[in-house]
């Protein structure tokens, strides 16, 4: 098969591009033919390395994809061949007492194929684009659990959305329109700004010219005063943690599922005890999630952000497009 890949840790210099081996299907575990698959922020920290993860090299990122099944393991029953499938990403496995993440501890779908356990399939409705189901579980995924489950968000409720602009961004924008809130998407350009109210933020603020907090309170008041917002959601981390504190209303949450920026985020808790704020972090989605965007996805009701769709061959041009924040949504590649 052809695959993007590497065998040591790095910058987009370490990949290659060529034949790999075909992964056959061990007992339990199903091959499947990937047709879409798209790009997220864990395809970057998993070539560049991790502390604490060990992984297989040479090695295949790519956790999202969609495709149909194409060899099947022994011990696996409900599935056949050419069945269209989602792969939920994430696999329990309960015997090694660990969780096998595709793409990031084994190899993934950045590939003509891939192999997973059978419980990681579900079936796509015919409705269902293959480029639209591969964006779902990274991104949409834990937007959804983040927002709704952890978040508690409400119709009628303030959100502000940090880097509005990326995957987790846009679907987060998405899917709190969906619910009725009123959405301020933040950015860091202009351009991306008008796109973001095309989408249908409610306002949307330029960081690259405006300071984040600063520009809170000049719109809404001090906290003290009634200002800020019902909630934040800041996955970056890194010194942006502080000012979003500060973004919130007494009794605010503020909603955290990574931190692309850095893990060592510098906080405030004078906000924290005086604003009598929740920090809620949400770690990525459940099968649930999953089930209810690909209904979302099969009625219209949600369509994903897709900036373009590149064939495998360009995959590591994909990778610099994604690492150089020049993408707008998600970034889908297809065999």
């Amino acid at each position: 098969m052809k695959a993007v890949f590497f065998d040591r840790h790095g910058g987009p210099e370490v990949l290659r591009y060529g034949d790999f081996p075909d992964p056959t299907p061990g007992p339990g575990e199903v091959r499947v033919r990937v047709r879409a698959c798209s790009l997220n922020y864990l395809d970057i920290f998993s070539r560049r390395g991790m502390p604490g993860i060990r992984i297989e090299r040479p090695s295949i990122t790519g956790g999202d994809c969609a495709g149909e099944v194409d060899a099947i393991g022994p011990g696996v029953s409900g599935w056949s061949r050419g069945r269209r499938v989602l792969v939920d990403p994430a696999f329990v496995d309960r015997a090694a007492g660990r969780i096998r993440m595709l793409g990031e501890n084994c190899r993934g779908a950045f590939a003509e194929l891939c192999v997973v356990h059978h419980s990681q399939l579900i079936a796509l409705p015919d409705g269902v684009r293959d480029e639209d189901a591969a964006c779902l579980p990274v991104a949409y995924g834990t937007s959804h659990r983040m927002l709704f489950t952890r978040g508690e968000l409400r119709a009628g409720e303030k959100i502000l959305i940090l880097g509005a602009s990326g995957g987790v961004g846009t679907s987060s924008l998405l899917l709190a329109k969906l619910r009725g809130a009123f959405v301020i998407a933040a950015a860091g350009s202009a351009e991306k700004c008008a796109r973001l109210r095309e989408l249908g933020a409610d306002e949307a603020i330029d960081y690259s010219t405006s300071d984040i907090a600063a520009t809170v309170r000049e719109r809404t008041g001090g906290m003290l005063r009634g200002g800020g917002y019902d909630a934040v959601v800041n996955f970056t981390g890194g010194d942006t943690f502080a000012p979003s504190l500060r973004c919130l209303k007494m009794g605010g949450r503020l909603l955290t599922c990574g931190a692309t920026a850095g893990f060592e985020a510098t906080t405030d808790l004078r906000y924290v005890w005086t604003g009598e704020l929740d920090v809620r972090g949400s770690n990525g989605w459940r099968c649930d999630d999953l089930l209810a965007l690909v209904e979302l996805v099969r009625t219209g009701a949600l369509r994903p952000v897709i900036d373009r769709v590149l064939p495998l061959e360009r995959g590591i041009e994909a990778c610099r497009l994604l690492e150089e924040r020049r993408v707008f949504g998600k970034i889908v590649v297809r065999p």
